[in-house]
C-alpha cells in the first residue's frame, strides 16, 4: 500500500537500519558463534512476522507473510537447549495456508492452550483494505472460524497481534488505524476499543501504531505502541479503560512483539535493542527497563516467546541457507538480558 501501508513502512525501517550497517558488519555477524542459543530454521519463505512456543505440543509455529500461511516447526526431543550457546537446526513445514494470494499474511498470533487453538491476526498487506481473526484447531488444524474484522468500506486497517483472555475472548490491534477489536470466543466481533491515547499528534508517529499485545490475569492487555515507544494499560474486565503505562526508566520505542513472563515481567521485542525486559511493581501503573539484549539488529526483531524459561526472539528476516539450496535459514535467538 505505497507509503501508508504496514509493509512498506517496514521495508522502510529496514533499508535505514541496513543503510547504517556495513556489510562486511551483517557478514561478520552471521559467521561468527552465537554466545546464546539459536534455533536455525530452514523454510521456503524469505518473511516470518511472528513464532511462538506450542509447549503442549512441543513446536514452534510460525506466520508466514507469505499468503496467509502458518507453519510448524517441530523440535526433537534431544534438543534440550540445555548450553549457553550453540546452534540447533529445525524444519518449517506449512500446515495452514488462508489464501488469497500474497496480498495476505499471517501477522501476530497467539497459542490458546485452554482452547486448544491457534489465533491469527491476518491482513491486506498492500491496500490495507481487509482485517481478519482466523482461529484453527491446534490438533487437527481445521479451521474454527475466520472473523472480518475490517472491509473496503471502512478506514483503512491492518490486523496486527492477538491476545486472548480468561474467557477466550480474543483483543487484535489494528497497526493502521490505532484501535483493538474484541472478539467472542466463537468468533463474533463484539466491539472495537480506542482511546485519543491511543493516536499521536505527530501523523508520522502512526505510521505503525498498536503493535504489540498481552493479556494480564489480572484483567487488563498491554498493548505497546510502535513508533512512540507507549505503553497502554487497557482494563477490560470491568469496562474498557485506557491508561498509559509510565515509563519511569528506558523506552520501549520501536516495540513489536511481547510475551508476559509473569504478572510484573514483561518482554518486548523490537530494534536498537532487539529486545527489552520490563518490570513494574505497581499493577503496571509504572514500569521500567530493567534489561537489555542486542542480536542480529540486521534481521529486524518482530516477535518473542517463552520456551522452558527461556526467551527467544524471532526476527523479520530469512537468509539464503546455502550454495544451491533453495530453501531460507530464519533465527530464533535466546535472549539473555543484561
Amino acid at each position: 500500500m505505497a507509503f501508508s501501508s504496514f509493509c512498506s513502512t517496514k521495508i522502510i525501517l529496514l533499508l535505514f537500519v541496513m543503510s547504517a550497517v556495513p556489510i562486511a558488519f551483517i557478514i561478520a555477524v552471521e559467521r561468527s558463534t552465537p554466545s546464546t542459543h539459536v534455533y536455525q530454521i530452514r523454510s521456503l519463505g524469505w518473511v516470518r512476522e511472528c513464532v511462538k512456543w506450542d509447549d503442549l505440543n512441543r513446536r514452534f509455529l510460525a506466520s508466514q507473510m507469505e499468503g496467509g500461511a502458518v507453519g510448524e516447526i517441530k523440535v526433537p526431543d534431544h534438543y534440550s537447549s540445555s548450553s549457553s550457546g550453540g546452534v540447533d537446526i529445525l524444519e518449517e513445514v506449512t500446515v495452514v495456508k488462508y489464501g488469497g494470494g500474497m496480498r495476505n499474511a499471517s501477522l501476530g498470533m497467539v497459542v490458546d492452550e485452554q482452547r486448544n487453538r491457534l489465533l491469527v491476526a491476518v491482513a491486506d498487506l498492500l491496500g490495507n483494505r481487509h482485517s481478519w481473526l482466523a482461529a484453527y484447531d491446534l490438533s487437527s488444524w481445521n479451521p474454527l472460524f475466520l472473523t472480518q474484522l475490517g472491509v473496503p468500506e471502512d478506514e483503512k486497517s491492518l490486523a496486527d497481534d492477538v491476545a486472548v483472555d480468561d474467557e477466550g475472548n480474543a483483543y487484535v490491534t489494528d497497526a493502521k488505524a490505532s484501535k483493538i477489536w474484541k472478539v467472542s470466543e466463537d468468533g463474533k466481533l463484539l466491539s472495537v476499543i480506542r482511546s485519543p491515547l491511543f493516536i499521536s499528534k505527530e501523523w508520522y508517529k502512526n505510521l505503525i501504531a498498536l503493535n504489540g499485545i498481552v493479556y494480564h490475569p489480572d484483567g487488563f492487555l498491554l498493548v505497546v505502541h510502535t513508533v512512540t515507544g507507549n505503553l497502554y494499560k487497557v482494563d477490560v474486565k470491568t469496562g474498557e479503560e485506557v491508561k498509559m503505562v509510565k515509563i519511569v526508566k528506558g523506552s520501549l520505542r520501536f516495540g513489536d512483539g511481547m510475551v508476559l513472563l509473569s504478572p510484573n515481567k514483561l518482554v518486548v521485542a523490537g530494534n536498537s535493542p532487539t529486545a527489552r525486559l520490563v518490570e513494574s511493581s505497581d499493577g503496571w501503573e509504572t514500569a521500567e527497563v530493567v534489561g537489555k539484549f542486542y542480536g542480529p539488529i540486521h534481521r529486524l526483531a518482530t516477535s518473542a516467546t517463552a520456551k522452558d524459561g527461556r526467551v527467544y526472539i524471532s526476527h523479520l528476516l530469512g537468509a539464503p541457507a546455502g550454495l544451491g539450496d533453495p530453501k531460507k535459514r530464519h533465527v530464533l535467538v535466546e535472549a539473555v538480558f543484561s
